[in-house]
């Protein structure tokens, strides 16, 4: 895992220098902010055993709490970043406090339901700039503004950075008590409980670090895109996207959601770009085709490919 983990830091390093234009820099970004998404809901849905189909409403929080207050108190977006976070967590207690009393498909149906409640309400919230959205104010280039003009590298190093962060935790957690707590919890909790096991406690757990890391994610886009609506960080095909790439990744490995990053954005690049332009949605069809093939062929997702060619530990 380690020498994975060097390899991919590595190559990530050294990837703007090899390939120096703006869209394979681009895409390399889509890449990792989705294997950053990825890994937050793993903590969940993967660790946990939790299925969250409302991870958008963590998303937005990061994005719309870190651009309002650049709006309108002026703070720096690091401060927003922190704050949505905790504006994501408190939200994640308040959603996981009710929606844990039910399991299974009942409880990814009730995320769904509080994904599309929050789209409405935001999409109706005025002072958020409703449908229109909200452009940030444009600052000066530099780290301390997160804002680079000139070339995508800050961008493109500042989430590498994240990204790096967010596995070296999900694999301290996965080794730690919290990990076998979760996993307890998730292969049964009935029995999980009966000997002792918190499973209320650390089910919250799971979720409030993954809302607060995916919150630090919406952040990062509303600051790489400089604009954001409802329609861009709150949409349900937001947080299908998100868990696809985990769970067709390796669902409940550390390396999964990267490795599903690193083939399900490109594909979808790759079909949208060539089969895209027809208008009859071929370029979906393809890449729904795929992800079947994928599904059918290798039910432990990429990462259990990755295991038996012998390139992952587990």
């Amino acid at each position: 895992m380690k020498i994975a983990l060097a390899i991919l830091a590595a190559a990530a390093l050294g990837f703007p220098f090899v390939f120096r234009g703006p869209y394979p820099q681009h895409l390399a970004i889509l890449v990792m902010l989705y294997a950053l998404l990825g890994s937050a809901w793993n903590l969940l849905g993967g660790f946990a055993g939790q299925v969250s189909l409302g991870q958008a409403i963590f998303f937005g929080a990061g994005a719309y709490t870190s651009t309002l207050l650049a709006q309108h108190a002026g703070l720096s977006p690091w401060v927003g970043m922190i704050a949505g976070a905790l504006v994501a967590g408190a939200l994640a207690l308040a959603i996981g406090y009710p929606c844990f009393r039910l399991s299974g498909h009942y409880f990814a149906i009730a995320t769904i339901a509080i994904g599309e409640i929050a789209g409405i309400a935001v999409t109706n919230w005025d002072f958020g700039g409703g449908a229109v959205g909200l452009f940030l104010p444009v600052g000066t280039e530099g780290l301390l503004s997160f804002q680079f003009h000139r070339s995508k590298l800050g961008y493109y190093y500042v989430l590498a950075a994240m990204l790096l962060a967010t596995l070296l935790l999900s694999a301290w957690l996965r080794r730690g008590r919290a990990g076998y707590y979760w996993r307890a919890i998730r292969e049964d909790q009935p029995a999980a409980r009966s000997v002792g096991v918190p499973a209320l406690r650390f089910k919250q757990i799971a979720i409030v670090l993954s809302a607060a890391l995916t919150a630090c994610a919406g952040t990062f886009y509303a600051q790489y895109v400089l604009f954001i609506d409802p329609g861009s960080v709150l949409p349900l095909s937001l947080s299908i996207q998100i868990c696809l790439v985990a769970v067709l990744g390796g669902v409940g490995t550390v390396i999964g959601p990267l490795l599903g990053a690193l083939v399900l954005v490109p594909l979808s690049e790759a079909t949208r770009v060539l089969l895209g332009g027809s208008g009859r949605s071929l370029d979906l069809v393809v890449y729904g085709l795929l992800i079947m093939l994928i599904s059918v062929f290798e039910p432990a997702g990429i990462a259990g490919i990755a295991r038996r060619l012998g390139l992952t530990a587990r």
